[in-house]
């Protein structure tokens, strides 16, 4: 896949305060990039250089084959940004605010109300075309951002914190959206703090720490990364201290627990080894007599992931 987001050495210092340093970053055609971060990490910074509203101390970032300080222009047609905090003309009506924007990027008048019937049904506000923007509900006035980031058909989408302040359902409709856009062929670049969200949507994730790229690459690279260990959860019809027993004496294993407190159900067994061991343990409890109901390797998350790769420091 062709490279569309690209940054070498990237820098953004205020006065003593080093607010991203010697950033290099890759993002991939069509992926869903997540990039995640302590506060103060140097998220909103990054996102607002790549969308031409700060220039960079050193370093440099091309999106889309367009470079951010020779060619702002180019950049600003290939991209649609939404900002964390984003105000909205409160006294227009839904679909003039759409109108409004999609005229700022010169699209022509009978072009318009199309385009504007088509944002509204792809974000789901198409039954409240006529209302006010004041009268919209916070998850639907981020639904409206982000149709207003899209106004343009851009190549890439760079979301600040996209879910941020919504409430549960709202975070579902907006996870729904990103990937309805992904299906679409968006590339997106998306900022989050509520991790669990980003990990359901993401291809591909950057951890950034004090200014600095910690780790970036696939959800699962990120996964081995840190997983020293494999854990797997085994699941029993009966026997399960038996079965414990059993498991103790086997080679490479390092600790089995009960996963109920009082011993009965499913086990949790952490070893030391590859795919051969894991094969060799089934195999071993089938041989053995054990009723296996179920066999599987747990696998850290993206919080486990991001704790284990930060320190909890800022720029």
């Amino acid at each position: 896949m062709a490279t569309i987001i690209e940054t070498r050495g990237l820098t953004k210092r205020y006065g003593r305060l080093t607010a991203v340093a010697d950033l290099n970053l890759q993002v991939e055609e069509g992926a869903v990039y997540g990039f995640v971060g302590p506060n103060g990490a140097g998220k909103t910074t990054t996102m607002r250089i790549l969308a031409t509203l700060l220039r960079p101390t050193a370093g440099e970032a091309w999106v889309a084959g367009h470079s951010v300080l020779k060619d702002r222009r180019g950049v600003r047609r290939a991209i649609g940004y939404m900002p964390d905090f984003f105000g909205v003309y409160g006294d227009m009506k839904v679909w003039e605010y759409l109108d409004f924007f999609a005229a700022c990027y010169e699209i022509p008048a009978p072009t318009r109300r199309g385009l504007v019937d088509d944002l509204l049904e792809l974000v789901d506000l198409a039954h409240r075309r006529d209302d006010y923007v004041d009268a919209l509900s916070r998850g639907m006035k981020q639904r409206l951002c982000l149709a207003r980031a899209l106004a343009h058909d851009p190549q890439v989408l760079i979301l600040d914190e996209p879910a941020s302040g919504l409430d549960p359902r709202a975070r579902v409709e907006i996870r729904e959206l990103l990937r309805e856009l992904q299906a679409m062929g968006k590339t997106i670049f998306v900022s989050s703090h509520i991790l669990s969200e980003i990990e359901e949507v993401c291809t591909h994730i950057g951890v950034i720490e004090a200014g600095r790229l910690v780790a970036a690459g696939t959800l699962e690279e990120m996964r081995q990364r840190i997983q020293a260990q494999r854990v797997v959860r085994i699941g029993l019809m009966a026997r399960a201290e038996e079965t414990m027993a059993w498991l103790e004496g086997q080679e490479g294993v390092l600790e089995v627990e009960p996963v109920e407190p009082n011993g009965a159900g499913d086990l949790r067994v952490t070893l030391a080894g590859g795919d051969e061991t894991l094969a060799q343990l089934l195999s071993g409890l089938v041989g053995a007599g054990f009723q296996v109901t179920a066999f599987y390797e747990e696998t850290g998350n993206l919080e486990d992931v991001f704790m284990r790769l930060t320190k909890g420091i800022v720029s």
